[in-house]
């Protein structure tokens, strides 16, 4: 399911505002002179750089948010992740992923967020294994090992995906998810099956040399095509300062439309801007894996970022469905698409 490796709590949140400039990739622009011309946004990430990031670098290096009159932060996570912090103010967005963030709002107090933008269209993530076991579909888990991170929603989603295609979850042995590399942990028969993000654990599985098999979540149903990740908003900035979050999404959208038209020049920046050091020495699962996601930032929508309400709904209506929230979570609730760029 990893992206890339999570840094701990290089930012701690009690420090946020101080600290985070320290760890963060600074806008374009970040002379004291343009400073003082230019409205300081920040953005969190949900995890160390990768490419479903590299819009944000790219607005930053071309210049696309000096433009738009932004003096932009890229900053990692604290250790109790993105959406708390942007809920509490202490930055403007942030990325996450819609199943995580349904316990912002299945609650008596739904924090003060609203997913703003899509960064993919559709839900890449399924289910790698090794070639000619079985497991291209989800009634072949059965009798083997599956690396659980043993989330709620996580392992609801397995059973039904299981259970759809005429398998028994029961027989799905369950075993910790304790890995950093999902294709040679494969390759060493350390696991059978895992659930990774195809444009980055895929890829990684293909440069590895592991012949595997592969199913997206979103092709046994299409209830799992949720959105992941998203970019989320504070709500009272986006109360308070609609233009300037209009302004911002217009520049990341740039960032976007460039790195689906030149995939290889975006990967690039993408390594150069990265001040974590998590992508030294991975330029080729970079560039093959931006290569793959340039169809996936928009796929078949016209508009970067946009947010289908039926998927969004229908997700959540899952999750009230099966008891997998506190409480319902109400239909339209969390998500806009009006400060996407027309």
């Amino acid at each position: 399911m990893k992206q890339s490796k999570r840094i701990s709590a290089v930012c701690m949140a009690g420090a946020m505002v101080l600290g985070m400039t320290a760890c963060g990739t600074p806008g374009a622009n970040t002379s004291s002179a343009s400073n003082t011309e230019l409205t300081d946004i920040t953005i969190c990430l949900d995890w160390t750089p990768n490419t479903n990031h590299t819009g944000l670098y790219v607005a930053a290096a071309n210049g696309y948010f000096e433009d738009a009159g932004l003096n932009v932060s890229i900053v990692q996570p604290p250790e109790d992740g993105a959406t708390a912090i942007c809920a509490a103010g202490q930055v403007e967005f942030a990325v996450t992923v819609q199943d995580n963030l349904a316990a912002a709002f299945a609650r008596e107090n739904p924090l003060g967020v609203t997913a703003v933008a899509a960064l993919l269209q559709h839900n890449t993530s399924g289910i790698l294994s090794r070639a000619g076991e079985g497991m291209d579909r989800p009634s072949g888990l059965e009798g083997h090992r599956y690396s659980t991170y043993n989330g709620a929603i996580e392992l609801a989603i397995m059973q039904q995906v299981v259970e759809a295609d005429g398998g028994d979850f029961s027989q799905v042995e369950l075993i910790p998810y304790t890995l950093e590399d999902e294709a040679g942990a494969l390759m060493e028969n350390l696991t059978d099956a895992i659930w990774v993000y195809y444009g980055w654990g895929g890829i990684n599985a293909q440069l590895a040399g592991l012949d595997f098999d592969y199913f997206y979540f979103k092709d046994i149903d299409p209830v799992f095509d949720y959105y992941t990740p998203i970019i989320i908003a504070n709500n009272d900035f986006l109360s308070e300062h609609p233009d300037t979050a209009k302004a911002f999404l217009n520049a990341v959208a740039q960032g976007y439309e460039y790195a689906i038209e030149n995939p290889e020049e975006a990967a690039h920046i993408l390594i150069d801007s990265d001040t974590t050091g998590s992508l030294s020495g991975s330029e080729d699962l970079i560039v093959q894996s931006q290569i793959w996601m340039a169809d996936q930032y928009k796929a078949e929508v016209e508009q970067w970022g946009y947010i289908d309400p039926a998927r969004w709904n229908a997700f959540y209506n899952w999750l009230n469905d099966n008891g997998l929230v506190e409480q319902p979570i109400p239909e339209n609730t969390g998500f806009s698409n009006e400060y996407l760029p027309a």
